[in-house]
């Protein structure tokens, strides 16, 4: 599966085996349209690569859509 994520704004709170982890939500399609979103609590780029561009890129932000802001500040998985 294929999937393109844009970073949001929104970030909620994750408790994972009892501990308060921040995530952010980005939201995107799947390779057939299919809306989904993910909870991002790390992202990192290679260590061989130039990160330049990325750590730019990385500070875009959109603020998310309706459903997306309905999502609850904390969440539990």
């Amino acid at each position: 599966m294929k999937v393109t994520l844009e970073s949001t704004t929104k970030i909620v709170e994750l408790n994972v085996n009892g501990q308060t982890v921040p995530a952010r939500v980005w939201e995107g399609r799947t390779a057939h349209g299919i809306r989904c979103h993910a909870y991002i609590t790390r992202i990192a780029v290679h260590e061989d690569d130039d990160a330049t561009e990325f750590d730019r890129e990385l500070l875009e932000q959109r603020k998310p859509s309706a459903v997306i802001e309905a999502i609850p500040y904390r969440l539990i998985v």
